[in-house]
């Protein structure tokens, strides 16, 4: 299947998603970006393509994560189009403009009810021998795949954030998918440049099976007042290096996403280990889910870029 890839469809164009598409274009594959938002899918997007395809991916991590604190990137300028990438990429608010497309990967809300809904309507809408991924953390792909009339071809590919600079990719295999999807899926993220690693189909899979209980922890330490939240994060950026600390890593990926993660995690494995901290549950009810809303565990909104808690690496 892979071999004859030349169409990818990706669904939800915020973060992920737009990486996701990104990857694709620079790959050389014709990609449909669907959103259900129109606005969503404006001039941001295209202008991401521009700059990744410009030769960003040649960036320090220490730099990159300066830039991904910032808001610099929607501040370079449109000429920066370097390449024919951007003819590429097609967006669009209609799903069925997914019918071409030889693989989909759905990146929208971390919500098992939302995912199945749409991997149902694109199971109606996909040609038959179409893979349906989903970019999910941390929900099973088994179940996901239930919506359709092909588990065979239901498959996790859970990249890191940002997409074009992360160089993992998990592979997660449901109960019923075949190993000709899991081969197609496998090298097309190779083909994009990645490392690939292998995950049963259980709660967190690789990454966030450890990487969540961490950012919980940092909470618990955060909410037992063990430390200050600089002193949390400072200690994990220097006693382990990291490039960014725990709690500022939570900001960046959304307490919402964090909190929902931690959520299927404590439901899947049932230890009380994984029960998500008072203290993340309250800032996501507070709607500080981070820095797309200019605060969570951090403050971005009034603070000078210049003095910025760990912006500058």
């Amino acid at each position: 299947m892979e071999e004859k890839m030349k169409v990818m469809g990706v669904v939800g164009s915020g973060q992920m998603g737009s990486g996701i598409a990104q990857l694709g274009v620079m790959d050389g594959l014709d990609v449909w970006l669907v959103d259900t938002d129109p606005d969503a899918l404006g001039p941001r997007n295209l202008l991401f393509v521009s700059i990744m395809s410009f030769g960003w991916l040649r960036l320090s991590p220490n730099l990159l994560v300066e830039i991904l604190l910032s808001e610099s990137l929607i501040c370079i300028p449109q000429m920066a189009v370097g390449t024919d990438a951007p003819r590429r990429l097609r967006c669009t608010s209609n799903l069925k403009d997914l019918h071409s497309a030889d693989i989909i990967v759905e990146a929208i809300v971390e919500s098992e009810d939302v995912k199945k809904k749409l991997f149902s309507e694109l199971d109606k809408i996909t040609k038959a021998s179409a893979i349906l991924a989903s970019n999910t953390s941390s929900i099973s792909i088994t179940r996901l795949a239930s919506a359709t009339s092909r588990p065979c071809q239901v498959i996790g590919m859970h990249f890191m954030n940002p997409p074009p600079l992360m160089k993992l990719v998990e592979v997660i295999r449901g109960a019923d998918t075949s190993d000709e999807t899991f081969r197609a899926t496998k090298a097309l993220a190779e083909r994009f440049g990645k490392t690939v690693v292998c995950s049963q189909d259980y709660a967190g899979f690789i990454v966030n099976r450890i990487l969540m209980p961490m950012i919980n922890e940092a909470f618990f330490t955060l909410y037992t007042g063990v430390a200050t939240k600089e002193d949390i994060d400072a200690g994990m950026k220097l006693g382990t290096n990291q490039p960014m600390g725990p709690l500022q890593l939570a900001d960046f990926i959304g307490l919402d996403v964090c909190l929902s993660i931690m959520k299927v995690l404590h439901t899947g494995l049932g230890d009380s280990k994984y029960a998500p901290c008072p203290l993340l549950v309250q800032y996501v009810d507070a709607g500080r889910l981070g820095k797309k809303r200019g605060i969570g565990v951090f403050d971005y909104r009034r603070v000078p870029e210049s003095v910025k808690p760990n912006a500058r690496l």
